[in-house]
């Protein structure tokens, strides 16, 4: 709807009410509208899905629109983040929001920093989408604003030109709202536990929710050890749940992402429920790592199934679990993530234990070969040392190659002293193309970086206290920080502005007219920054 189309349906709506609401002016009223034009998170969750699916759709047919996404702890940091995005390039297209739960235990919980084992409270997730997505509203609210204040300017200018270029920047108008990928960890429960914190996410905006098959209450971060994953049914009957979770909201085009731990899980806490041979439950338990038992040799507590006619002990450990045969992670990851596209989820996250192409390509080859659309989620993560890797990488195919590589140390490639060799600018070079080469080759439609501004906050917070507690004192803050935030045109150096105190000075307007205390005005310092 345009501008002109809004100011005249509130008028009607105005009309409609008689004298009494004859002070309501109908463009603030408009204008206001115009500035919220998501109500409600479920109408969020709506919007952004259908984004999401057109994205999916145009990757299968050119994997070079790969979409991307930095995680994001705070609602600042995702507005600041989209901000930044719309200002480089000019369109929120393809660009996304992640939440990632280790963020949320790390940074975001009552009871203070906490690993990634879903110890946090689950309302802290639900509260956190909401969060952010105010945090995106309030840039839309602030930009159209100062459209709106534009829009003012000129028509008190009689620039007629102008005037109508403005109205049609605000009928274009970009939101900063972005379909998200939000973690709900392994469900933080049952079945029925999944689908009523499924419920509060997609109330409060979320279009994807991200669900992994480890158990529980035995849940780890995808980058340590313990990993303990559940058999199929259990992990299918959470993502049913969350199908049902967002059909019952209305979100009918809402996505399920399917992360498989298995790769890097070595046990599971219960041999799975089998009717015959070869059905899901055989295929699991035939993964377990177990030794023939003679009869005569039975010991106290000991679990058994029978394998190929014969009576099989699976290795149970002192903590209950049991443990999975050496080698078969790639095979079970596999079986577990075509079994969850046969079974309702739309995508794929496989965590790998270091970002190679051909890796993740190999098990994706295999999982095509029977959904020949299958599509990940890769997490580009900070637990990978990637400048080692990819040095590491050109290493090994530089030597395969017959290349002489006497002059570098395997081991020791991480070294400054290598920063200016031509094996370091192959590894950047090969790290830069990472996302284009891994989209093209192993079906990576979303490329994400879990806790980028988690590791950012640390090293920019970490060179401010160096030099402002230091010789440098406030020039310190002024050069490395304010100096540059002018240069580089950042918004929030005029920090009321970004808090929204021109939108409060809008609104005291709308609601008091000339009777309006308004903070802004010539006196206002920020006004110091109006060339920046």
């Amino acid at each position: 709807m345009t501008y002109q189309n809004t100011i005249a349906q509130m008028q009607a709506v105005i009309n409609a009410n008689g004298p009494s609401w004859g002070a309501i002016d109908a463009e603030s009223t408009a204008r206001m509208a115009i500035q919220n034009r998501f109500p409600t998170g479920l109408d969020i969750a709506k919007y952004t899905a259908k984004i999401m699916r057109a994205d999916m759709t145009a990757y299968d047919a050119d994997p070079a629109a790969y979409t991307q996404s930095l995680g994001c702890w705070h609602g600042f940091i995702a507005q600041q983040k989209m901000i930044a995005i719309k200002k480089h390039f000019g369109s929120t297209k393809q660009r996304y929001l992640y939440l990632s739960g280790w963020m949320v235990a790390a940074l975001r919980s009552e009871f203070g920093p906490l690993p990634d084992q879903s110890m946090h409270e689950k309302t802290s997730v639900p509260a956190l989408i909401e969060e952010l997505y105010t945090f995106l509203k309030q840039a839309d609210a602030r930009e159209l604003g100062m459209l709106f204040r534009d829009l003012d300017a000129a028509r008190e200018a009689g620039d007629e030109v102008r005037a109508k270029d403005i109205q049609n920047r605000i009928d274009n108008y970009e939101t900063h709202v972005v379909p998200i990928i939000a973690d709900i960890d392994a469900g933080f429960g049952n079945a029925e536990a999944t689908y009523l914190l499924a419920k509060k996410m997609i109330e409060a905006g979320a279009c994807a929710l991200q669900i992994e098959n480890q158990v529980s209450d035995e849940k780890q971060c995808g980058h340590q050890d313990g990993k303990v994953t559940v058999p199929h049914e259990d992990f299918l009957q959470k993502i049913r749940a969350i199908r049902h979770a967002f059909l019952e909201m209305g979100v009918e085009d809402g996505i399920i992402v399917a992360r498989t731990d298995s790769l890097g899980a070595g046990l599971t806490k219960q041999i799975a429920f089998s009717k015959e041979p070869g059905d899901l439950g055989d295929q699991y338990n035939a993964f377990l790592d177990c030794e023939e038992v003679d009869p005569a040799n039975i010991t106290n507590g000991q679990v058994f199934i029978s394998r190929d006619g014969k009576l099989m002990a699976p290795k149970r450990l002192p903590s209950n679990l049991y443990q999975f045969r050496a080698g078969t992670g790639e095979d079970r990851c596999v079986l577990d993530c075509i079994t969850s596209l046969q079974n309702g989820a739309d995508l794929l996250w496989i965590e790998t234990e270091k970002p190679h192409v051909e890796q993740i390509a190999g098990m994706v080859d295999r999982i095509r070969e029977v959904v020949p659309n299958a599509k990940l989620v890769y997490n580009n993560s900070p637990s990978f040392n990637w400048t080692l890797n990819f040095r590491q990488q050109v290493y090994d195919a530089w030597a395969e190659a017959g290349k002489d590589v006497s002059a570098y140390d395997r081991a020791g490639l991480m070294s400054i002293d290598y920063d200016a060799t031509e094996l370091a600018a192959e590894a950047d070079e090969r790290i830069r193309t990472f996302q284009r080469d891994a989209s093209k080759r192993a079906g990576i439609f979303h490329h994400l970086i879990t806790l980028p501004t988690y590791h950012t906050a640390a090293l920019s917070t970490d060179n401010l206290a160096r030099e402002y507690f230091g010789d440098q004192a406030m020039l310190g803050y002024v050069k490395n920080v304010q100096r540059e935030e002018i240069r580089q045109g950042i918004a929030c150096v005029k920090h009321q502005n970004m808090a929204g105190s021109d939108i409060g000075d809008d609104h005291k307007e709308y609601f008091a007219g000339e009777a309006a205390l308004k903070a802004g005005g010539k006196d206002n310092t920020m006004n110091q920054f109006a060339a920046a």
